[in-house]
C-alpha cells in the first residue's frame, strides 16, 4: 500500500491519493491536503463542511454526495463549489481523509 507524507505525518493512501485508514487523519493532515488541492487555507466553513463529513460517515458510513450536503442545510451547492472548486465533494472528502465518493468519476 502507497504511503505519503502529509505535513509531518506519514499516511496510508489509494492510486488517486485517497486516505485509506481515516484514524490516520488529522487537522494537520487536512491542511496538507488541502494546500496540494490548491486551497491556500481551511476557513471555519471549510472545517464546518468537514465536520459534518465525518458526522455523516460515523453515523451511516458512506461519504455523503454533494446532494446530501446541500440537503443538510450546513451549505448551499453554490458555496460548496466556491469552496471546493473543481469538483467539490471529491475534493472535500480527499481534504477531511475519506475514500472518494461514491458515484464521482
Amino acid at each position: 500500500m502507497p504511503q505519503r507524507l502529509l505535513g509531518t505525518v506519514t499516511v496510508d493512501v489509494d492510486a488517486e491519493g485517497f486516505m485509506t485508514d481515516f484514524s490516520q487523519w488529522t487537522r494537520e493532515v487536512a491542511t496538507a491536503i488541502a494546500k496540494e488541492e490548491g486551497i491556500a487555507e481551511l476557513t471555519p466553513v471549510h472545517w464546518k463542511v468537514i465536520e459534518f463529513m465525518h458526522k455523516e460517515f460515523q453515523e451511516i458510513g458512506q461519504v455523503p454526495s454533494i446532494r446530501k450536503l446541500n440537503k443538510s442545510g450546513v451549505i448551499s451547492t453554490k458555496e460548496l463549489y466556491d469552496l471546493f472548486p473543481g469538483g467539490p465533494a471529491k475534493k472535500a472528502a480527499k481534504i477531511a481523509g475519506m475514500k472518494k465518493p461514491e458515484g464521482c468519476v
